[in-house]
């Protein structure tokens, strides 16, 4: 079984990693066509842009898996001097294979292209983002090739690659690696999903990308509302905070676990993530602090259910968040609460995402759930990953259960909140973001 779920799972992981480059003026080039659904998640991790670098090897003629050099884009092209003299390549010969491989490329850019120029790489940092490398020989025409149209800086990202060939890989500056395999026959080994990526699917991640990329300087230029805010619930006043870009699509409703609030570090962590993609949040006491004292009411599940029901119903009276698409994020307990809430109030709530919840504590309501749902559970948390997967069966909503390697119930270890926080946050763009410029469902996938 490969390590990695599928290539967008290997891009959100190559994210994180990468975190550092967030604000370098870095450009993401996806290799087409499956380094593409990676390089996609990767620019939305460092918030970059994004866009690919299409390379075509260029073989000696007697032996054509042999590369003599490759070209890209603009004319670019670069020859290894080396194999063209032990091969005596003649001129005429690099000229007609160089013409054949020219025609193949320009096809393949204007059908992933759509009429889209190159990105200008002079004096940025470019980072190469493919599926997987085994030989490597694409990978080093493609930083070459990088290289050539000027950027400053190269750096090959890929999920994959044998320990071998990373250790005489020059043409990038840097690699950032997450498996080093000694040996590497199939990089689809290392995928759950290894599906085949279309030229269709190429662009419509590039056409996503811009999209999100503009929402997101948008954002910057018309900075949003951030203040705290009250909602009265069953005689009690509930303390929140409310984050809102403007203009706002999609707000996500927090539902805390047991202990805690609106101002637990983890999600506070968690709705950064979210904000810097777009979405509004509103993080939610759902007791008042005289009802904490009570260790019950953090059991009562019925009760946080109406309250978040009534947060929600707060939001649709405010004029700048009446058309927002709302969402539930619910952790320990509150996922229960989330769930409840979400089944009672049927369309009016785009997505859930649990974050080591008890979705369990939803009862009889969970066949009940039309919001599509996402389970995220430490796969360390194995009493309640259990329960997860129990409560997963018995829902009738899209569904889908992420687990978070090496991660415990409150998700304390290097990296696994991180990967919580991406997963909620691709999930939340798809199902509330749909029809105001974000990703929908990718195609094919």
């Amino acid at each position: 079984m490969g390590i990695f779920a599928d290539r967008a799972d290997a891009g959100r992981q190559l994210g994180l990693r990468l975190e550092y480059l967030r604000g370098a003026d870095a450009v993401v080039l996806g290799v087409p066509r499956g380094g593409v659904p990676v390089a996609f998640e990767v620019a939305g991790a460092l918030d970059a842009q994004l866009d690919v670098i299409v390379v075509r090897k260029l073989g000696v003629p007697s032996q054509p898996e042999l590369a003599m050099g490759a070209i890209g884009e603009n004319g670019a092209f670069a020859l290894d001097k080396r194999v063209l003299s032990l091969a005596r390549v003649k001129d005429k010969d690099l000229w007609a294979v160089e013409q054949r491989e020219r025609r193949l490329l320009d096809d393949r850019v204007a059908r992933v292209r759509a009429g889209r120029p190159l990105m200008d790489l002079s004096g940025r940092t470019a980072v190469i983002v493919d599926d997987g490398v085994a030989t490597g020989s694409t990978a080093r025409v493609a930083c070459s090739i990088a290289r050539k149209l000027g950027a400053a800086r190269v750096i090959l990202a890929v999920p994959v690659a044998p320990a071998d060939t990373l250790r005489t890989f020059t043409e990038a500056d840097e690699v950032v690696c997450l498996a080093t395999p000694r040996q590497l026959t199939a990089v689809s080994q290392h995928y759950r999903d290894f599906s085949p990526t279309s030229d269709d699917e190429v662009v419509w991640l590039l056409e996503a990308a811009a999209k999100r990329a503009q929402r997101a300087s948008s954002a910057t230029g018309n900075p949003g509302l951030d203040e705290d805010v009250q909602i009265q619930s069953d005689g009690v006043q509930l303390r929140g905070h409310l984050n809102l870009p403007r203009p706002a699509a999609g707000v996500v409703v927090f539902a805390h676990g047991s202990g805690s609030g609106r101002h637990s570090p983890r999600n506070r962590f968690v709705a950064s993530v979210l904000q810097q993609a777009g979405l509004g949040t509103l993080l939610l006491d759902l007791l008042s602090p005289g009802e904490e004292l009570d260790r019950a009411n953090v059991f009562n599940i019925e009760l946080l259910a109406r309250r978040l029901t009534a947060a929600t119903g707060w939001l649709g009276s405010r004029p700048d968040t009446d058309s927002c698409s709302v969402g539930y994020f619910g952790a320990s307990t509150g996922a229960g609460a989330a769930l409840w809430a979400a089944a009672e109030q049927g369309e009016k709530i785009g997505a859930v995402v649990s974050r080591g919840g008890r979705p369990d504590l939803a009862g009889p309501w969970l066949s009940l759930v039309r919001a599509p749902t996402l389970l995220i559970v430490g796969s360390a948390d194995h009493r309640v990953l259990e329960l997860n997967r129990g409560a997963q069966a018995l829902m009738r909503c899209p569904t889908r259960l992420e687990l978070v390697q090496g991660a415990t119930h409150l998700f304390e270890e290097p990296g696994t909140l991180e990967q919580a926080a991406v997963l909620a946050r691709d999930w939340f763009v798809q199902y509330l973001l749909r029809g105001h410029g974000a990703p929908g469902p990718e195609p094919g996938r």
